[in-house]
């Protein structure tokens, strides 16, 4: 047996999705079927390519090796023909997806304005892993992904990406009622013996980060509830839970949101979009239009405002 591009996809849709199950979903399989080819593949590089976790499966050290490398020839192999189709009619739809953040309230306008005669169409997804596959499949032309520290969401040619924000802190958000709600930041300890809800984009590595800073501070957390984002806030004003937020959206009635002592959670804004749908004009527009579209709500929180104003460092490049 050869190994051929869709098998070098198979690898790396394991490693992406932590689940030969989920793998198998995305690239329209079974299980017994993509679980067959791993099998040929293993014999064929002479070894176990992955191992059970908790969590699903994970890489072995030869599984890095061959995904590290079966990355490279696709990034290759789609750049080769990315670059062989133009730019889409710039007067088109440009179909833009953002994850749940205070700024999509400004972001179609913003964008319409940095690019004239385009119209703007706006997906919303919790999930930046969600929004990077519809990049790849061609679904979306561009998108802005939030990312946590220590994570990443692979893109793939023709896919290529900008940092925005490469550093801003995550927030905790509780009910104004609760007996912490009047200090000006929140010790993550002092939050050992709350319920959590979860943070939105669970896949891309955001409850494993809450679990991790939670497990530093000297407990594990309790997270009972799992709500999109709107749907949580409810929860969070009747004193339910506490849950991890963006920090420029502005307290919700009945809640107050405030810092993590030690910016034990931090995130970065990408963004994103397809070479062969966006000229390099028009992604340096869009990157114009999203960085005011944030700086309209960077004062929407005031704790976050004078975090922001004494951060010059991480404001978007001109």
């Amino acid at each position: 047996m050869d190994l051929d591009t869709r098998h070098l996809r198979m690898i790396c849709a394991i490693a992406e999705t932590g689940s030969v199950t989920r793998a198998a979903a995305r690239m329209g399989l079974s299980q017994p079927a993509i679980t067959n080819q791993l099998h040929r593949v293993e014999s064929l590089v002479g070894g176990s390519l992955f191992v059970r976790s908790r969590s699903g499966v994970e890489p072995t050290p030869l599984g890095r090796q061959v995904i590290a490398r079966a990355r490279i020839v696709l990034s290759e192999m789609d750049a080769l023909f990315g670059d062989m189709r133009a730019p889409a009619d710039p007067t088109g739809i440009l179909r833009l997806g953002c994850v749940h953040l205070a700024c999509v309230a400004s972001i179609v306008n913003r964008v319409g304005e940095a690019l004239p005669g385009r119209e703007i169409s706006l997906r919303i997804e919790p999930s930046a892993t969600l929004l990077a596959e519809g990049l790849t499949h061609g679904h979306l032309d561009a998108a802005l992904l939030g990312v946590i520290e220590g994570f990443d969401v692979t893109l793939t040619a023709p896919v290529v990406s900008r940092t925005l924000v490469p550093r801003y802190p995550i927030f905790i958000a509780m009910s104004a009622a609760h007996r912490l709600a009047g200090h000006e930041e929140i010790d993550l300890a002092d939050l050992r013996e709350e319920a959590w809800i979860s943070p939105p984009g669970a896949d891309d590595g955001s409850l494993a980060a809450l679990r991790a800073s939670c497990r530093t501070a000297g407990f594990e957390p309790r997270v009972l509830y799992d709500a999109p984002s709107g749907a949580a806030r409810p929860l969070v004003a009747d004193g339910h839970g506490v849950r991890l937020v963006d920090p420029t959206w502005p307290p919700a009635q009945g809640t107050v949101v405030r810092p993590l002592a030690g910016e034990p959670q931090v995130a970065r804004l990408v963004m994103a979009w397809r070479r062969d749908r966006l000229s390099t004009e028009g992604a340096a527009d869009l990157y114009r239009g999203l960085a005011t579209a944030f700086a309209d709500h960077v004062d929407g929180n005031p704790a976050f405002s004078r975090w922001w104003h004494t951060h010059p460092e991480v404001h978007p490049l001109p």
